[in-house]
C-alpha cells in the first residue's frame, strides 16, 4: 500500500447521498479476484449518461471524490474501494460514510473524511473550477481561497495510511517480535516442532 501524506488536485464534484456499493460498482464486476480494471466499471450506471461527472475531461484523473451523506452503504463489497482505488480516487471527502465502506477504504489506502455538510457544498463549488489539497498529518483540507476544514481521524488509521500499512504490513513490521517469539517456542516446546519427512 501507498503511503498518504498529502493529496493535491481536482475533485469530482458528486455529491449525491446514498450511494450505495452497487452504485460504486455493480454485481457483473464482481466476478473476478484481481483489483485492476475495476476502475472502468465503477459508476457504470451513471456513466451512461454522457453528460456524467466521471467522464468529463476537465475532472479526468482526479484523486478526491466528493460525496454526499451516507455514501457506500449497502453490501459489504470490497470491490467498491478496489473500483475507485483503480479509477485513482485516493481519497474521498462526505458528510458521512457506511462503516464498512470506510473499512474497506481505508484497508485498500483510500482516505475518508468526514465533514460538514455546508463544508462539502464549499468544497462541491470550488472542485468546479480549482484543486482541493487534503493534508493528513494536519488533518486537514484546504483550497486556493483560504479555506482551512480541519477533519478528524482515528488515530490507528491516520499511522496506517502515512506509513502505507495494510494488514500485511503490520504483520511484517512485527518481523523480529515474530521471528523471537517462534524461536523461543521452538527451544521451550520442541515436540512441537515439526519433523521433516
Amino acid at each position: 500500500m501507498e503511503p498518504v501524506t498529502q493529496i493535491d488536485g481536482r475533485a469530482y464534484p458528486f455529491g449525491v447521498k446514498n450511494v450505495d456499493t452497487d452504485m460504486i460498482i455493480a454485481a457483473e464486476w464482481l466476478k473476478t479476484i484481481s483489483r485492476v480494471g475495476l476502475g472502468k466499471g465503477a459508476f457504470a450506471a451513471l456513466r451512461a449518461d454522457p453528460a456524467n461527472v466521471f467522464d468529463d475531461p476537465a475532472y479526468a484523473g482526479s484523486p478526491i471524490l466528493i460525496a454526499g451523506d451516507n455514501f457506500g452503504c449497502g453490501s459489504s463489497r470490497e470491490h467498491a474501494a478496489w473500483a475507485l482505488a483503480d479509477m485513482g480516487v485516493k481519497a474521498v471527502i462526505a458528510p458521512s460514510f457506511s462503516d464498512i465502506f470506510s473499512g474497506n477504504a481505508f484497508k485498500n489506502g483510500i482516505l475518508t473524511v468526514v465533514l460538514p455538510q455546508e463544508q462539502v457544498y464549499r468544497l462541491m463549488e470550488v472542485a468546479r473550477t480549482d484543486t482541493i489539497h487534503i493534508d493528513l498529518a494536519e488533518q486537514m483540507v484546504t483550497t486556493p481561497f483560504q479555506d482551512r476544514m480541519p477533519f478528524d481521524i482515528d488515530p490507528f488509521r491516520k499511522q496506517c495510511l502515512m506509513g502505507g500499512l495494510d494488514e500485511v504490513g503490520l504483520t511484517m513490521a512485527r518481523g523480529e517480535a515474530i521471528s523471537g517469539y517462534e524461536m523461543r517456542r521452538m527451544q521451550a516446546e520442541p515436540w512441537l516442532v515439526p519433523v521433516a519427512a
